[in-house]
C-alpha cells in the first residue's frame, strides 16, 4: 500500500524550506500593484477635474472647495501612491509604513470626494481598506524573508 510520502517529489524537483515563499506574500503583491493602479487612477480623475472635463456632474457640493481644488488634491494623493506602490516593489520597511499612511490618507479623500463620483469614490474607499489590511498583517518582516 502506498502513502502520500511515497509521491512527494525527491532529488532535484523536492521543494528547498528555504526557498519557500512566506506566509501573505500575496496579499503584499496585491497590495503594491492596487496602491500602483489606485495611483494612476487617482492621478487620471485629478487630471479630469482640474480640466473641467464633463466627467464629473457639475452640481455636486463638495466639503470645501470646488472640482478644481479636489482634482488638485486627487492628482497628489495619486502622485503619492505611485512613489508608495514603488518603496512597496523595494521591499522596504519604510514602504509599509508609506503604504498603509498613502491608502489611509486616500480614503479619507474619497469619502470627502463622493459627491463628485460616488460609486467610483466608494470602491476606492474599499481598496484602501484592503490595501491598509494587507500592508498591516501581511508586510513587514516576512517581507525581509524573500
Amino acid at each position: 500500500m502506498r502513502t502520500a510520502q511515497d509521491y512527494e517529489p525527491q532529488g532535484r524537483y523536492a521543494v528547498a524550506p528555504e526557498l519557500e515563499a512566506p506566509s501573505g506574500l500575496g496579499w503584499v503583491t496585491f497590495a503594491s500593484v492596487m496602491l500602483g493602479l489606485a495611483g494612476i487612477w487617482n492621478s487620471i480623475a485629478g487630471i479630469l477635474a482640474i480640466s473641467s472635463s464633463r466627467v464629473y456632474t457639475g452640481h455636486s457640493v463638495l466639503v470645501f472647495g470646488n472640482l478644481n481644488t479636489w482634482g488638485w488634491i486627487v492628482l497628489l494623493l495619486g502622485i503619492i501612491q505611485l512613489i508608495a506602490s514603488a518603496s512597496l516593489f523595494a521591499g522596504s520597511e519604510f514602504g509599509r509604513w508609506f503604504g498603509i499612511g498613502a491608502a489611509g490618507v486616500n480614503a479619507i479623500g474619497q469619502l470627502l470626494f463622493v459627491p463628485a463620483y460616488p460609486w467610483w469614490a466608494i470602491a476606492m474607499f474599499t481598496l484602501d481598506l484592503l490595501v491598509i489590511y494587507a500592508l498591516a498583517v501581511y508586510a513587514g518582516s516576512r517581507m525581509r524573508a524573500v
